[in-house]
Order: structure tokens, then C-alpha cells, then sequence
């Protein structure tokens, strides 16, 4: 019995030993299993991460020769004798206009560099360009009266009808045109400056009215540019008896008033009621108030030229073979962007800016595209660098008139005599990065502000009790046009820039 009672033990002692013995083998079997499929897989690992490193390292190495060849593309279309690839790099070219509008260009620079000589005494003064068309231009002189049995005061521009204006658009080799500087219209200078201003045949001409500046002395100004250069600021009496207060006005033996190098030219009798029109007078017509001028360089009151004037010749005329030169306009080039943007700041009454873009539209100025022959219709108007010649002196006043005629925001008229005037006026639009590096921006002394910014319907004018229509200017904007204006629809345009 005990024999047998031992045996059953030890069998169920072998069991249970042969029990965990096999699972032991299968744990350890698991294990193999395991070890042996990691083991697997851990080639697999190492071959992807190689891979996915290799194609880093060969992403990187073709982007960084795509961007050197870009580079050296570029480099080369600067120096292509093919049109198409030169205009690549070239900011005036209609190629680079129409990749900007498509948002394929970098942002403009506010400043950027100006490619002008090193020496103004190592520039030669080339001959003057000769007049083709037109070959003489001469200007009307007396006023025309409206009706013959009517007697009214002579007007600056004149009394310039429907008729006469579309004529003077009509180019001749003999012209006659209304260019401000009517008889007895106002805008007469003091004898000693007239006298003065003969001498002149290199100008450069700044203006102040209604004692919104003071002069602002230029510099960077060389001895060969001080001896060649009238610089003529030109001032209403309230704007002389004011700067007068602020800054030191020197007198010469022979009465004429200076500050600086500043030749103060009085403007007797304003021609017009507001101020910013008195200031189309100089800035516009510099060739009738000093006519003995062959080239002239206009800039703002409120600017600091920092350029030398004859370096700025030889780089926007003469190098080019110009004979008229101003900066394009960085935001806009659509007159019509600019009228919105014009009645969005307030800068004239807003019913007038529509009727005036609205007589344009009738007569059929579009849009800008990079189809036109411009780079834009829309100029910064501060500085403006001319040749005298026939058709320069043309194009200022065909621009005054339209000024003169309707509202005083030039920079809606400038697009709209180009556009009349069509292939025969040839003119240099310069990028604005360097506009913004001829000169430094001061601030006015004082903001301008008139009744007339705020008005919002044709409605506020009548009887003209308030005083906000004027009297002798814009006059074409009340008068009858000749056309029916009910059915135009001004173009909806983009606002490309929140500061308009």
C-alpha cells in the first residue's frame, strides 16, 4: 500500500514538473519568436531611416541649386539681349507690371538706391532736343467773353470753351492754346524778379501757399549746380509775411528777398479761391512764370531735396534721351482707384470728384492694364523733372486746363492728357523707391482743411449761400457738358492700400 501510495505521488510530482517544464519551453519559445521578429524588422528600420535622411540631404542640396540658378537667371535676364528676359528685372516693363499685379513680385521698396553718376563736374550738358510736334506754340493772351454783351472779370485760365478744349488736343505743327497767365486774371510777379528770373535757364522751382511751409534748404547741393541752378520758391503774400516770422529773410542790393538759396518770388493777386489751385500755378506752368528756362525741376514745399539737380538731370533726361520725367504713383494706377481714394480721405468735395471722373469716363478713358502703353495713369506729383520744349510745354498747360476746368486734384488729370495726347508725348515714369529717395518729407505747419473736403451732394452748393463753390476755378464742373452724362457708371475699382 505504501508502495503503491509513492507512486502515485511521484507520477503526480513528474506531472506537474513536466506541466511547467512545457510551459517554460512555450514562454521561452514565445520569447525566441519574438526576439527572432524583431530581429526581422529591425533591418527594415534602419534601410528607411537611411532613406528618409538621404532624401533630406537631397531635397536640401536641389532646393539650394534651384535658388542659385534663379539667382543666375537672373543675373543674365539683366544683361539678355532678349527683350522679354531683360524686362525681367526691369521695373518700368510691362513683363514686370504684369507678373506684380499677378503677386509674383517681392514688395516695393519705400527707398531704394539711385543709379546716378559719381561727379556732377564729369557731366557733359548735351544739346537741347529740337521741336517737331509742335513746332511753335503760343498762348492765349485776353480773355474771351462768354456772352459779347456780358462783362465779368478776366479769368487766370481763361473762359475756355468745349470747342476750344477738344481742339487743343488735336496736335499741329502750329498751336495756340488757353495756358493760364490771362490778362488781368491775377498770378503777376514783382518787376525785380522777373528781371531776375531772365538770367535763368536751369531751375529748380518750389512753391508755398497760404503759409502751409517754410523753405527747406537742399543739400548735397554741388559748387557746379549752385553756380548753373536758379532756385526759386515761389510765395503768396500771406505765405511771405509768414515765413517772414519764422525764419531769416535776407534782402540784396537789388530788393530781391532770400532765404538760404531760396530766390523768393512774390505771386500778386491769387488767382483762385483755394489755396491747393494756387498751387498748380508754379508747379504746373514753370515754363510761362520763368520762360527764359530750358530745364527745370519742380518739388514741394513741404520737400527736402538731398539730390544733386544736375545728377537728377543727367539720370531721368538726359540719359534716357527725355525730355519729361515724374515718379509713378505707389499705390495706384488707375485714376479711378485714385478718386476713391481722393474722396476717401476727404480731399475734395466728393460729388465734384465723380462728376469730373465721370465726364472722363464719357470721353473714354479706361481703366489701367498692362495692355496700355504707360506703366501707370496715376504720377506722384511732387517732384517733376522737364525739359522745355515744345510739346513738354504743351502737355503743362493741356494739364493746367484741366485743372483749371475741374478739380484740383492734378493727379486725375495727368492720366487723362497722356491718354489724349497719345504716342507723340514720350515720357520717362521713374519707379517710386527713388522718388522717395530725392528728397526728405517734412510735415506741414498746419493741416489744410476746407469746407469743401466734406461735402456729400451736388445739393450743398446750391445758391452757393455757404460760400463753398468757387468762383474762379473748376467752372467746368457747373457749366453745361456737352454730352449726356445721366447713363455713365464709374468703374468699381480695388483698394490696394489702406492709407489709399
Amino acid at each position: 500500500m505504501e508502495t503503491e501510495a509513492q507512486r502515485s505521488l511521484s507520477l503526480r510530482a513528474s506531472r506537474r514538473t513536466e506541466r511547467s517544464g512545457s510551459g517554460t519551453r512555450r514562454k521561452g519559445d514565445e520569447t525566441d519568436v519574438s526576439a527572432n521578429g524583431s530581429g526581422l524588422h529591425d533591418p527594415l528600420r534602419m534601410v528607411w531611416r537611411k532613406g528618409f535622411i538621404r532624401l533630406v540631404l537631397v531635397s536640401a542640396i536641389l532646393w539650394m541649386l534651384l535658388i542659385l540658378f534663379a539667382l543666375l537667371f537672373h543675373l543674365w535676364s539683366c544683361h539678355s539681349s532678349i527683350s522679354f528676359f531683360s524686362a525681367l528685372c526691369n521695373q518700368d516693363s510691362k513683363v514686370f507690371i504684369i507678373l506684380d499685379t499677378m503677386g509674383l513680385t517681392s514688395k516695393p521698396q519705400h527707398r531704394c538706391g539711385i543709379p546716378v553718376v559719381d561727379d556732377p563736374d564729369t557731366i557733359v550738358i548735351p544739346k537741347r532736343t529740337p521741336d517737331t510736334i509742335p513746332k511753335s506754340l503760343t498762348y492765349v493772351l485776353e480773355d474771351e467773353q462768354v456772352n459779347a454783351d456780358e462783362k465779368s472779370q478776366p479769368l487766370f485760365g481763361g473762359h475756355q470753351n468745349w470747342t476750344q478744349r477738344e481742339n487743343s488736343f488735336k496736335l499741329n505743327t502750329t498751336m495756340k492754346v488757353h495756358c493760364g497767365f490771362i490778362k488781368n486774371g491775377g498770378g503777376e510777379m514783382d518787376a525785380v524778379d522777373v528781371k531776375y528770373a531772365k538770367k535763368c535757364r536751369f531751375v529748380v522751382a518750389s512753391g508755398i501757399f497760404d503759409g502751409y511751409d517754410t523753405p527747406h534748404q537742399p543739400s548735397n547741393i554741388s559748387q557746379r549746380s549752385r553756380e548753373l541752378f536758379c532756385f526759386l520758391m515761389v510765395v503768396d503774400e500771406v505765405s511771405f509775411h509768414f515765413i517772414k516770422q519764422n525764419v531769416t529773410v535776407r534782402e540784396d542790393s537789388d530788393g530781391g528777398k532770400w532765404v538760404g538759396i531760396w530766390r523768393l518770388v512774390m505771386l500778386h493777386h491769387p488767382p483762385y479761391d483755394e489755396p491747393r489751385r494756387n498751387g498748380k500755378v508754379p508747379k504746373i506752368l514753370t515754363h510761362r512764370l520763368f520762360p527764359q528756362a530750358q530745364y527745370s525741376i519742380w518739388v514741394d514745399g513741404k520737400m527736402e531735396l538731398i539730390v544733386d539737380p544736375l545728377l537728377i538731370l543727367e539720370r531721368y533726361l538726359w540719359r534716357g534721351k527725355h525730355i519729361f520725367a515724374i515718379a509713378c504713383h505707389k499705390h495706384h494706377r488707375s485714376i479711378y482707384e485714385e478718386a476713391d481714394a481722393i474722396k476717401r480721405r476727404k480731399r475734395y468735395a466728393r460729388p465734384l470728384i465723380d462728376l469730373h471722373m465721370k465726364i472722363y469716363r464719357y470721353e473714354g478713358m479706361e481703366l489701367w492694364s498692362p495692355k496700355k502703353r504707360t506703366i501707370s495713369d496715376v504720377p506722384e506729383g511732387a517732384v517733376i523733372i522737364r525739359e522745355h520744349t515744345a510739346m513738354t510745354n504743351l502737355f503743362s498747360c493741356l494739364w493746367f486746363n484741366e485743372v483749371n476746368l475741374f478739380t484740383p486734384r492734378d493727379q486725375l488729370s495727368f492720366g487723362y492728357v497722356v491718354h489724349r495726347l497719345g504716342e507723340e508725348f514720350k515720357f520717362f515714369m521713374f519707379p517710386n523707391c527713388e522718388y522717395n529717395s530725392l528728397f526728405i518729407l517734412h510735415s506741414h505747419t498746419r493741416e489744410h482743411s476746407s469746407v469743401v473736403e466734406w461735402v456729400k451732394s451736388l445739393d450743398e452748393f446750391k445758391g452757393n449761400k455757404t460760400g463753398l463753390r468757387e468762383t474762379r476755378g473748376g467752372l467746368g464742373l457747373w457749366k453745361p457738358y456737352p454730352g449726356d452724362l445721366s447713363s455713365v457708371q464709374l468703374p468699381s475699382v480695388k483698394r490696394t492700400s489702406p492709407a489709399g
